[in-house]
């Protein structure tokens, strides 16, 4: 009996050329960020692992396993995705834009750009607004759609 080789699992050249790309570009990034002030990325990078890990995980799963519990007991176990989905895009939002939103880096937001940082606060509220009216159309139609496909009630 010979013994069977192992292939080794790889993909297209295509895909191998944009991994070896994404890899470049990423050692790239990485070098030009470390830099000048490599200590301090570096402590940003641990820090924001920090806040994501011990704070900001449990505060969302928290949230999510509260919004799961009090549909299934409301009988609207079906709603889940229709609210976690909005809720967890604003939330994503909310996140990457909290310093403009809190009016925090006004200043230096307009010294850098020389824009007004106003109106982020109200645009991140409409935009929340629309991700849940989207959605709550979305439910309405599935639910709408659920009542047209049931077969009448025997009497």
């Amino acid at each position: 009996m010979s013994p069977r080789r192992r292939r080794i699992p790889l993909g297209s050249p295509l895909h191998l050329l944009l991994t070896a790309c994404s890899f470049a570009l990423a050692g790239y990034a990485g070098v030009r960020l470390l830099a000048d002030d490599w200590f301090g990325v570096a402590l940003w990078f641990v820090g924001a692992a920090l806040l994501h890990d011990l704070v900001l995980l449990p505060l969302y799963a928290s949230a999510d396993r509260a919004l799961v519990r009090g549909l299934r007991v409301a009988g609207r176990g079906e709603w889940i995705p229709y609210v976690r989905v909005p809720a967890a895009l604003s939330g994503l939002l909310l996140l990457v834009w909290f310093p403009l939103i809190s009016g925090s880096v006004a200043r230096r937001y307009r010294s850098a750009t020389g824009l007004s940082a106003d109106g982020f606060a109200a645009r991140w509220l409409l935009i929340t607004a629309v991700l849940f009216g989207a959605s709550a159309l979305l439910l309405a139609v599935r639910l709408r759609r659920a009542t047209k496909q049931r077969p009448p009630a025997a009497h």
